[in-house]
């Protein structure tokens, strides 16, 4: 059965960091690119950052234009996890983070974000707030 769990979120003040995990069971990381969404509250899910299982191979990591500069994604294969570090967190960064899988490569799913109907399984997510 194919579980993504994501851990580390929390409160942090504006210009701070956080870094999110997402710790994956039951696939074969090796078959599959990851991507982290986020929703905010009355928003719409959005895609914001993508990794291949190829890793850089691909052309990628992608990143939203928002995040760009500020979050990096990352993966460990053997540990099955993914990463989202995200720094000079701002308030409008705030939201419910959430962890995804998807066979195709990232390049292939990469419009300037990603999109939430491409990408299955997902994880529950975990809230991220950005506040003084």
């Amino acid at each position: 059965q194919v579980h993504l769990v994501e851990s580390g979120g929390g409160l942090v003040q504006p210009g701070g960091s956080l870094r999110l995990s997402c710790a994956v069971s039951g696939i074969d990381l090796n078959e599959y690119s990851f991507g982290w969404f986020r929703q905010a509250p009355g928003k719409e899910r959005e895609g914001i950052a993508c990794i291949s299982s190829k890793g850089e191979r691909d052309g990628g990591p992608f990143y939203r234009e928002s995040v760009e500069g500020r979050f990096t994604i990352s993966r460990d294969n053997a540990k099955n996890m993914i990463h989202l570090q995200m720094d000079s967190l701002k308030p409008e960064d705030t939201a419910v983070y959430y962890c995804a899988g998807d066979h195709e490569g990232c390049a292939s799913r990469w419009y300037g974000y990603i999109n939430v109907d491409d990408f299955s399984p997902w994880g529950e997510g975990t809230q991220v707030t950005v506040s003084s």
